[in-house]
Formats: structure tokens, C-alpha cells, sequence
């Protein structure tokens, strides 16, 4: 089964097959591709599988999926820092 995760689009980099975003997942936040959505704008909601946006959704429901995903506890993996050392960062902010 594929998961894709609801996010609000907080910046926007780039143009065409580069668009990036800066896309926050419950106060942690995450570049991701939009090149898949090119009608997303700054403030709207995402779905994002494998760090690409692959749909816009409307904001009611982003809320609704990101409660269901938190009463069965699939937000923990988001929350948590990469366990890699990546670009990501610990959502208490240090480094």
C-alpha cells in the first residue's frame, strides 16, 4: 500500500521540471517536487508521496486525513528526525 501525506506549501523554488517546494507536515517541514502539480501556489495543500506532490487538495481535506493518519499513529515517522542526517530538521529546531 502507497502512503501520501497531506502538507501546506510554504515556499515555492524554481520554475517548470525544477519547481521545488518547502511543504510542512504538521510543523515539520520537507522540500518535495511540484513539478507533477504546476497549478499549486504558496499556501495551498498537498499530497506528497516519496517527496514528490502528486495532488492539490482542498485544505478541509488535508485536516481531515492528517487527523486519521494521527489517530492511527502514522504521523510519528514524519515527526521524527531522518535518521539519515539529511536536509530535514529535528522538529524542536536544533541542529
Amino acid at each position: 500500500m502507497c502512503l501520501a501525506v497531506p502538507g501546506k506549501v510554504v515556499e515555492i523554488l524554481g520554475d517548470g521540471e525544477l519547481r521545488m517546494g518547502k511543504v510542512d507536515f504538521c510543523g515539520v517541514q520537507r522540500q518535495a517536487c511540484l513539478a507533477y502539480v504546476p497549478e499549486v501556489e504558496l499556501g495551498d495543500y498537498v499530497l506528497v508521496h516519496v517527496g514528490f506532490a502528486i495532488s492539490r487538495i482542498d485544505e478541509q481535506a488535508a485536516q481531515e486525513t492528517l487527523a486519521a493518519l494521527a489517530e492511527i499513529g502514522a504521523l510519528d515517522e514524519i515527526e521524527a528526525p531522518d535518521a539519515s542526517g539529511g536536509a530535514g530538521e529535528p522538529p524542536d529546531g536544533r541542529s
